[in-house]
């Protein structure tokens, strides 16, 4: 999904799969001589190549005015693909380069998946959403900050969210096989050694298929916790489906699951309704136009 400020950009498309930028969606979206924001929610690898083409038709129409282009990218593509490790692809870098040729004026990574990807792309600025969304989450569960826990399932979660407002808070520390990667032992720690609240909100950046979470839960619940919460800014359609290996759903160990619209398509499915009560989904439009 492309949107220029807030018009949806359409593509038709070839029999052999070529795209077609339809340059009327395009019309009365631009503001002479203003800032304008392009918006890019990433659902496939054609999304990359729909934004060269509609970043270079805006240049070929607006050279004459002094424009600037601002691109908010909901989920940066290829996040996890941060480094190059015994001559790998550098994957992440090279997506930065085809952004970087596009020369927006800046560019806004909503919660970026570690510090290479600003780091990767030019005039780039990382938008931490989840430490506005906890705010939101807080009021919509009656979270008591007295008594209430936030959790990150481990030390990187708890490094990046370090100075989020929370005078209860739980850490996860995860015990991996390094043969196959699975989490064999998971424990937890509480700042004050004994769980006095009921509620715990476990607060990460993404999830997949949630078995990090799945586990987090498992031990909050161990320890008395009756009411557990999760939010993560980007969720994967993957997390609706449940691990087709291991047979285990998130929903069936969390009370709800707050995330962002920055990837999630599937969600408006018949076969997910029934996760509609556990599902509350806020649009990065709307944080993005400051309307949330």
């Amino acid at each position: 999904m492309i949107k220029v400020n807030d018009k949806l950009v359409e593509f038709e498309t070839f029999p052999n799969g070529e795209a077609l930028l339809v340059k009327e969606s395009l019309q009365g979206s631009l503001k002479d001589g203003r800032d304008n924001v392009v918006h890019f929610k990433y659902e496939n690898d054609a999304d990359l190549i729909k934004l060269m083409f509609v970043k270079q038709h805006i240049d070929s129409l607006t050279g004459m005015f002094d424009m600037k282009i601002a691109l908010y990218i909901y989920y940066m593509p290829y996040s996890r693909m941060d480094r190059s490790e015994n001559l790998s692809p550098f994957t992440l870098k090279h997506v930065a380069k085809l952004i970087n040729d596009l020369k927006f004026n800046q560019v806004f990574v909503i919660e970026p998946h570690s510090d290479v990807t600003p780091a990767v792309l030019d005039r780039a600025e990382s938008v931490f959403v989840n430490f506005d969304l906890i705010e939101k989450v807080k009021e919509e569960v009656g979270f008591d900050e007295n008594e209430d826990y936030i959790m990150f399932p481990d030390a990187g979660a708890s490094k990046r969210y370090s100075k989020m407002k929370a005078k209860n808070v739980a850490i996860g520390h995860k015990e991996r096989d390094f043969e196959t990667g699975k989490i064999i032992g998971f424990n937890l720690i509480l700042n004050n050694g004994l769980a006095t609240g009921n509620k715990v909100i476990i607060v990460d950046d993404m999830t997949s298929y949630g078995g990090t979470f799945v586990h987090s839960a498992k031990a909050l619940a161990e320890k008395g916790f009756d009411e557990i919460y999760l939010l993560v800014a980007h969720a994967e359609n993957s997390v609706l489906h449940g691990n087709p290996k291991t047979g285990i759903n998130l929903f069936d160990h969390i009370d709800k699951l707050f995330t962002t619209d920055s990837i999630l398509t599937e969600h408006n499915n018949w076969e997910f309704k029934k996760f509609e009560p556990q599902l509350k989904i806020y649009s990065l439009e709307d944080y993005v136009n400051g309307k949330l």
